[in-house]
């Protein structure tokens, strides 16, 4: 292995773990989070829910595989940092065309491998998610320290707006297969899908299955969104506190009021709830991983889902008019949930599987069939 520069990871508690820099050099701090995916890093690192988070991969080998240009799920790299105990020497697949270190050190991404990610992830689960500083080079540990105990925390914090884009856009791209991205349909939907931070795997889902995606702005009004003539809407997942969303939620509120479809993912779910007259909480440690078990309340399957979140609904605030559809068999929070009077519901996890398993993909079948229905009722 080709020799790395030190390296260090200060949490606010003032736990100091040493290791060895594998990306770019300098220093970053944001909230430190365990991941329990065995793979998908590269997905990982380009999602924006994981905004100013530093992410440890409790796997112990990761970077197996490389990098490439097709497994990008955003048009940049958001998580703030990443942390991994060991870095393969000879990385294979052939699909790669850089090696993890020359990825990270070309998007500037500051990473720190070589340590103890099983006492790391144990000082999480016991303390919850913190604040961290990783500084790649010579370090001084109390000013790490220091740097860590200034990050302000996720609660309060309205990223979803930060990591939006700037004006409208088309999606025109399927999903992938082993020939490459997979032609389209002739689309029978106008989605309007509101960009908080969303993924594309989750763009080319409901592209996959007959809808025309215009992907809008997170402070887009109800009103541009509606002048649209959305078939239904689609809130994307996203990064930070749902409750300073003021703006989602008054434009979720509208489209709940004149009964468009609407399905949520991740931050979309917190905000439906929101809209809805429900209440959110910030997680001791939150959920993040590929393995996650939940159980879908009106069918009682066990589905393995990806799981993406620092926040959650709170299922004792549920008003009468929205019902709990899904719950985590790990610690029994609230993973979906259904309006009785209107077509809209929502889902806690990342169904569109990038990375993860592919058990709750239904859920893009359910939206199209709530717009079928909404048709024929026009009919």
């Amino acid at each position: 292995m080709p020799p790395f520069p030190p390296a260090l990871l200060a949490l606010a508690d003032g736990t100091v773990f040493r290791g060895f820099a594998i990306g770019a050099e300098g220093s970053t701090s944001g909230e430190v989070v365990f991941n329990t995916a065995m793979t998908g890093y590269q997905e990982i690192l380009t999602d924006p829910s994981y905004c100013r988070q530093i992410v440890t991969l409790t796997y112990p080998h990761i970077g197996n595989t490389g990098c490439n240009a097709e497994d990008w799920e955003s048009r940049a790299n958001f998580a703030a940092g990443l942390v991994i105990r060991d870095l393969p020497v000879r990385p294979s697949n052939w699909r790669m065309t850089e090696t993890l270190p020359a990825y990270l050190k070309k998007n500037g991404i500051v990473a720190i491998a070589g340590i103890d990610t099983r006492a790391l992830t144990r000082v999480l689960r016991e303390k919850g998610a913190q604040a961290g500083c990783i500084v790649a080079g010579a370090a001084d540990e109390a000013k790490a320290v220091a740097e860590a105990r200034a990050f302000p925390g996720l609660a309060g914090m309205d990223l979803a707006k930060v990591v939006s884009v700037d004006s409208p856009y088309a999606w025109s791209e399927g999903e992938w297969s082993l020939t490459g991205f997979q032609p389209l349909p002739e689309p029978g939907f106008n989605v309007v899908a509101y960009d908080f931070g969303v993924k594309r795997n989750i763009l080319r889902m409901l592209a996959q299955r007959g809808c025309r995606v215009t992907v809008v702005p997170a402070q887009t009004p109800a009103a541009e969104a509606l002048a649209l003539k959305p078939d239904g809407i689609f809130l994307s997942n996203g990064p930070g506190d749902p409750e300073p969303c003021d703006y989602a939620i008054a434009a979720i509120r509208e489209f709940l009021a004149r009964g468009v479809p609407t399905y949520g993912i991740c931050l979309g779910h917190q905000l439906l709830a929101l809209a809805s007259g429900a209440k959110t909480m910030k997680m001791k440690f939150g959920h993040h991983g590929a393995n996650h078990p939940v159980k879908d309340l009106d069918t009682n399957q066990v589905l393995i889902t990806s799981q993406n979140h620092g926040f959650a609904v709170d299922p004792d605030s549920l008003p009468a008019n929205l019902r709990a559809t899904h719950v985590s068999l790990f610690d029994g929070s609230l993973q979906g949930v259904a309006r009785t009077d209107v077509p809209a519901f929502s889902f806690q996890g990342h169904p569109e599987a990038s990375p993860g398993p592919h058990d709750v993909a239904y859920l893009f079948d359910r939206f199209i069939k709530a717009m079928q229905d909404k048709q024929a009722e026009g009919k």
